[in-house]
């Protein structure tokens, strides 16, 4: 039935016929849709990333970095001046719309920014990016892409990214790791890559294959391991905590798929309590302490390291002012002369808020931060609808549907967790940023086409 719903919708607007699923050469992906080139960032290698906003400097990284953004964004805009028709469900265009509004907002807080052209300059790279996402969802919606491929091509591009981490350790390794007393080393990756947002990818895209049979076993959990590995090896917290949160969600979701699954993530759980509880017992509770706390004070656990003094500082800020600082270039300049009793920290080095939520709120003020609310409220609620199809299971076509929603809203998931840590989330030129607008994407794009094809059902059926 659902077959031929699909084939229904594919004389229609929407191609969601059996050529949708062609999977494509590892170049001929990129070459098909660009705007997976973004997920790469690329590599900037220097150990200040992304543009000077409180001076405005500007050098060749830079231009890299907005080359490649100008170039996909330059197809994108060309490819939708020339279509002859949009077509997109309601429910998805009231999303973009959302998209469109903050970029707008942050482009009008460049009137009041320290820095007009800066500001100004970040909110049109903001609009283009979305540009590029929206070229996306209705160049899919015409012609839907293999779905489990593109899910395997961001988990390549991460393994691609860690790749050049390590190769950079041996060539430069102060680029992409520090020695912190009490941490040990740790492998952030810094500009080169994000190291906590890449091999969290590579470890939950590669867990959810193997609950769901999406390749051979033996791969998945080497790549599982892998992304494990690379994840303790930030030794930060607000990565490692996320990533597990989001392997238990694959895991539940698995569990409900037969009482066999059930019955064999209780006994995985069931296991791995009795295993720390030796390890405790072993090694000792305080030794296992001090390692997760890094060595850190009670006083510097409770205060997230000193980020909650930058939350207060915003937050009594856009009391004040309701409209923000200007976006990018208003924190980094107005935060360097804020000297708090008792700050932790150096403000002078402080370029961002460290959380992408109270980032938002210091860019545009209170309206921008509903709307990033409400754009984010809507996209894991219209995903979590369509997912959740059960006649999508019948077939294999349907399936693909139902696994690149859901993986990608896990996905999603974490960069909500890990961006109540970091502001890259919603900082352009950053493949943070790039990733989790990518995410949004595709799981519009899927569930556009779940909705197309439902509809195309339900009036099959009516026939």
């Amino acid at each position: 039935m659902i077959q031929s719903a699909l084939r229904v919708e594919h004389r229609g607007s929407c191609g969601c016929g059996t050529q949708a699923h062609k999977r494509l050469s590892f170049v001929g992906f990129f070459r098909r849709y660009p705007v997976f080139l973004l997920a790469f960032g690329p590599p900037i290698f220097r150990s200040n990333a992304g543009i000077n906003a409180s001076s405005g400097t500007i050098d060749l990284w830079a231009l890299v970095q907005v080359g490649l953004l100008g170039v996909v964004a330059f197809r994108a805009i060309r490819r939708l001046t020339k279509a002859e028709s949009i077509a997109i469900p309601k429910q998805i265009q009231s999303i973009i719309k959302y998209a469109i509004l903050l970029g707008l907002l942050f482009l009008v807080s460049a009137i009041y920014s320290p820095s007009h052209l800066v500001s100004a300059s970040y909110a049109i790279l903001y609009i283009l990016t979305w540009i590029c996402v929206t070229e996306f969802i209705v160049d899919v919606y015409k012609n839907p892409p293999n779905w489990i491929q593109c899910l395997f091509q961001l988990r390549m591009i991460a393994i691609v990214l860690l790749a050049v981490v390590i190769l950079t350790l041996f060539v430069n390794p102060a680029i992409v790791m520090s020695i912190v007393a009490g941490s040990g080393v740790r492998v952030m990756g810094e500009a080169v890559a994000p190291m906590g947002l890449i091999c969290s990818m590579i470890g939950i895209i590669s867990a959810y294959a193997f609950c769901y049979g999406l390749e051979p076993k033996g791969r998945s959990i080497l790549l599982l391991l892998i992304g494990f590995v690379g994840t303790l090896s930030t030794q930060t917290r607000g990565v490692e905590l996320p990533c597990f949160m989001c392997l238990v969600l694959v895991g539940l979701g698995w569990a409900k798929t037969s009482k066999r699954s059930a019955s064999l993530y209780i006994s995985l759980l069931l296991g791995s309590v009795l295993f720390f509880g030796v390890v405790v017992t072993l090694v000792g509770g305080g030794r296992i302490w001090n390692t997760f706390n890094r060595g850190q004070s009670a006083a510097g656990i409770a205060s997230v390291s000193g980020r909650t003094q930058i939350w207060q500082f915003v937050i009594q800020y856009c009391l004040a002012h309701p409209q923000g600082m200007g976006y990018i270039a208003g924190f980094r300049i107005l935060f360097s002369s804020y000297h708090a009793f008792g700050l932790q920290f150096n403000p002078a080095g402080i370029g961002a808020t460290h959380n992408s939520f109270v980032q938002v709120l210091a860019d545009a003020g209170w309206l921008a931060l509903a709307v990033y609310l409400i754009l984010l409220t809507k996209v894991v609620l219209l995903g979590w609808r369509y997912a959740k199809h059960r006649w999508l299971a019948t077939s294999s076509i349907g399936s693909s549907y139902r696994h690149v929603i859901r993986c990608s809203l896990i996905l999603l998931v974490y960069c909500f967790l890990n961006g109540m840590d970091g502001s890259e989330f919603v900082l352009p030129l950053r493949a943070s940023f790039y990733i989790q607008n990518i995410l949004i994407g595709i799981v519009l794009s899927a569930s556009a086409l779940v909705l197309s094809a439902s509809r195309a059902r339900h009036g099959s059926l009516a026939r």
